[in-house]
């Protein structure tokens, strides 16, 4: 009590806000393609609320519930499961068009009652096909401007091209799509004109594109709602949320190999900024791990195989890309690379993936450490991808196992060598493996702890 009889704390002052209700977040934890969405799948039957946070339809995850696989682009995939809510946050990028022909295709395959379950923030932009044609033109310029610059490897789904229309405070958002019809066509077709004069050659009707989107706004309406309060109700109320991240922590904008890399933040950051959660709300952050490496499209990779055991690697995981088909670059694990990972996402739990596809080896190397070509140590991953490509890796090497684990269901079934494998993985990282996926249905997953 202060002398003057008052309380010395501010009488203004209130108890800090808290919510004991966390986010779970699902990362991939390399180049993508790790197999989240198995993970995502296999999480969302606890779950209340499934979100997408950043990225488009550039991302590709493949579902595989009976004998049907389901592949999402731009859904997550939380939406085959009857008690979840799905989420497409404000950080995502929508193409419209494509996003109706695959819940087609998935309603094809037996994926109903979508309408009552799926939610689109009123914040999240629109991937126009401007924007798409537009991504084919700047990779040839790229490349025609800087002779001998390597193509990016960009998916051609626009992604880019519209989170520069974002960024360059031009962009078309569903809010605006179900505004003001008048505002809305004068937007978008100044929106196509400032294209034009950057691309001349850019072949789109104005008129058809208007009449395409009046349609749209139609569909839309008993979609799009204000997820950000959507989701803090949700939290205060108490349900269950799993964020499934799209694409991976070494294609971050930020701090994955840029420039080959893709155009949001795909690490823990772009959970907060892409559905509107503040950080103290992050609870759990899993990372998925493939068991080996896969890269799909150029840039630099230290632990490729470019041989007979790239190829099997290749062969035996099935690699070719959910969105393009391209075959995926496979190599070694390389825990420098999810070292740096797990630096910016802080994982407290790794899934490792396709643990059954290193079966048939004799050996099986880990990368351990980079070094220099004045043969010192790299301490960390660098930011300079021409450093990134003059280096050589350390491997440890571990004794295979030959055997098939494709019917183990619990930890202790796995062979020797194999748990060896999964344990030297966590001591390097620093980092505890709870699942260790051996096939690819639901139920191959086998749960450590």
């Amino acid at each position: 009590m202060a002398e003057n009889g008052v309380s010395g704390e501010s009488p203004r002052k209130r108890p800090k806000h808290t919510c004991n209700n966390k986010v779970t977040v699902v990362l991939g934890a390399q180049w993508g393609d790790e197999g989240k969405g198995k993970v995502v799948d296999m999480l969302a039957g606890d779950s209340d609320v499934v979100c997408r946070c950043q990225g488009g339809n550039n991302a590709g995850h493949t579902v595989v519930v009976g004998d049907k696989d389901y592949d999402f682009h731009i859904l997550p995939s939380g939406i085959i499961n009857s008690k979840v809510m799905s989420v497409i946050g404000n950080g995502v990028v929508v193409h419209l068009g494509q996003m109706f022909e695959e819940i087609e295709k998935n309603e094809a395959k037996g994926m109903n009652d979508w309408q009552k379950k799926l939610l689109i923030s009123d914040r999240a932009h629109i991937v126009f096909d401007l924007h798409q044609m537009v991504d084919g033109m700047q990779e040839k310029v790229r490349c025609n401007v800087n002779s001998g610059t390597k193509m990016l490897g960009t998916t051609k789904k626009g992604i880019g091209p519209c989170y520069s229309s974002k960024s360059g405070r031009h962009g078309l958002r569903m809010a605006d799509l179900l505004g003001d019809p008048k505002v809305f066509e004068q937007r978008l077709r100044d929106l196509i004109t400032s294209h034009k004069t950057m691309f001349p050659e850019l072949d789109i009707d104005p008129d058809k594109e208007v009449a395409l989107y009046k349609g749209y706004a139609e569909r839309m309406k008993p979609l799009v709602t204000n997820t950000l309060a959507y989701m803090h109700q949700s939290l205060h109320d108490g349900k269950k949320i799993l964020v499934e991240g799209a694409n991976a922590a070494m294609l971050d904008i930020d701090f994955g190999t840029y420039p080959y890399v893709t155009s949001s933040n795909c690490s823990v950051g772009g959970v907060c900024t892409g559905l509107g959660i503040p950080p103290l709300y992050i609870g759990e952050v899993y990372g998925v791990v493939k068991a080996y490496t896969t890269r799909v499209g150029v840039g630099p990779f230290p632990t490729e195989l470019e041989d007979d055991t790239g190829k099997l690697l290749q062969n035996r995981g099935g690699e070719f890309g959910v969105t393009t088909g391209r075959p995926r670059r496979c190599g070694w694990l390389d825990t420098v690379l999810l070292t740096h990972s797990n630096m910016v996402n802080g994982y407290t739990a790794i899934a490792l993936t396709k643990l059954d596809i290193l079966d048939v080896f004799d050996e099986i190397k880990i990368g351990i450490k980079y070094w220099k070509k004045n043969e010192s140590e790299m301490k960390h991953f660098p930011a300079d991808m021409g450093e990134l490509e003059d280096i050589t890796v350390e491997y440890i090497t571990m004794p295979g196992w030959k055997q098939d684990t494709s019917d183990c269901r619990v930890y202790s079934d796995l062979p020797q060598n194999a748990r060896t494998y999964i344990e030297k993985i966590e001591d390097l990282l620093d980092c505890p493996v709870k699942w260790v996926g051996v096939g690819k249905s639901r139920d191959s997953m086998i749960t450590v702890f």
